[in-house]
């Protein structure tokens, strides 16, 4: 026996019509053209996905902001279909009811256009639980302000009173005149994006700058033994008070444990030549003369030399050579040490 169905159906609940053509494939609520989910996989699936793409912070702003604007697409329905707003918001629960929302009930204040809405089991709750996420939704909180934004053509907006999520007995909100719109919410969430991406990137240049200042006092002016006795330290770029008083340090530390009698700075690759550098130098070559060793002076460009006689700088006994080469084999000599070529 095959069994039969109807090809055609319709049915009220609470005044609120729903109709079936199977025929024509349609489904309607209240003469317009309608679907179902199921919460807790076609809507969990959905509401998982959006926060998967977004993120959490910019899923909520979504949800809200869809829902504020199906609320402004209800209430212009309602406003052409039923008129007075007494006679609205009297249907409205009812309607809601039956379309799955939740039990609802509405309060409205006309003297201070401010509404109460309480939802009892709405089905946004049931999607968050399902997706256990025990924070209130923002989909019905931005719908209602949504509602009533369009039903009195000013912009309203939501304050949560209490949440069944969040342990009381049913979802309360209040409506009410605000100039919070979603469009503000939205530049508000781009700006906040943005400063974010800004302090983000702050940090990681923050982090590579001391990395790198890190890297640059470790390999900066090394102390280079090239004989029992003699020691190179190249002096490398420009140097400010932080470089300045790295290099002295390193260098006063460093020497003893060397025991050496003769110490090169080789000058060639010092590029911004200027009293602060010259000072340098004159302190670093002080210093060392103190601790019974013998500088020498290499690669001074012709800039250098200029600025060091401007500078007055005491070079006394200090010998100077071209090239580091040059100073290398006079160390050399004064150490009774020579250089010799393989197979000589």
């Amino acid at each position: 026996m095959t069994q039969q169905f109807d090809k055609q159906a319709s049915i009220k609940v609470n005044n609120s019509a729903f109709a079936w053509d199977l025929e024509k494939g349609l489904f309607q609520f209240e003469e317009a053209d309608a679907m179902l989910f199921w919460v807790d996989s076609a809507l969990k699936t959905l509401f998982d996905t959006i926060e998967e793409i977004s993120g959490s912070a910019q899923a909520d702003l979504v949800f809200e902001t869809a829902g504020y604007r199906t609320g402004e697409i209800v209430s212009t329905f309602y406003k052409e279909q039923k008129g007075q707003l007494a006679n609205i918001l009297e249907m409205l629960p009812n309607i809601y009811v039956s379309a799955g929302w939740g039990k609802t009930t509405i309060s409205y204040d006309e003297d201070t256009q401010t509404a109460r809405i309480r939802i009892e089991n709405g089905w946004e709750d049931k999607v968050s639980k399902a997706r256990n996420q025990m924070k209130q939704g923002t989909f019905l909180l931005g719908h209602w302000a949504g509602v009533f934004s369009g039903l009195l053509g000013r912009s309203m907006w939501y304050e949560l009173i209490s949440s069944q999520l969040l342990g009381d007995s049913l979802l309360e909100m209040k409506i009410s005149p605000s100039s919070i719109t979603p469009a503000e919410n939205i530049r508000e969430a781009v700006r906040r994006e943005e400063q974010t991406q800004i302090e983000r990137l702050q940090q990681m240049v923050a982090e590579q700058t001391s990395e790198l200042q890190a890297l640059l006092k470790e390999i900066s002016s090394p102390l280079i033994p090239v004989a029992d006795n003699v020691i190179v330290i190249p002096l490398i770029g420009k140097y400010d008070v932080c470089r300045a008083q790295e290099l002295i340090d390193k260098t006063l530390h460093s020497l003893p444990s060397y025991q050496v009698n003769h110490l090169i700075l080789d000058l060639t690759a010092i590029s911004d030549v200027d009293d602060f550098t010259v000072s340098t130098i004159n302190q670093l070559v002080q210093a060392i003369r103190l601790l019974g060793i013998t500088s020498i002076l290499t690669g001074i460009s012709p800039q250098l030399s200029m600025k060091m006689i401007e500078s007055r700088f005491e070079l006394g006994e200090i010998k100077c050579f071209t090239s580091l080469k040059h100073g290398i084999y006079y160390t050399f000599a004064q150490n009774d040490m020579m250089i010799l070529r393989k197979n000589q």
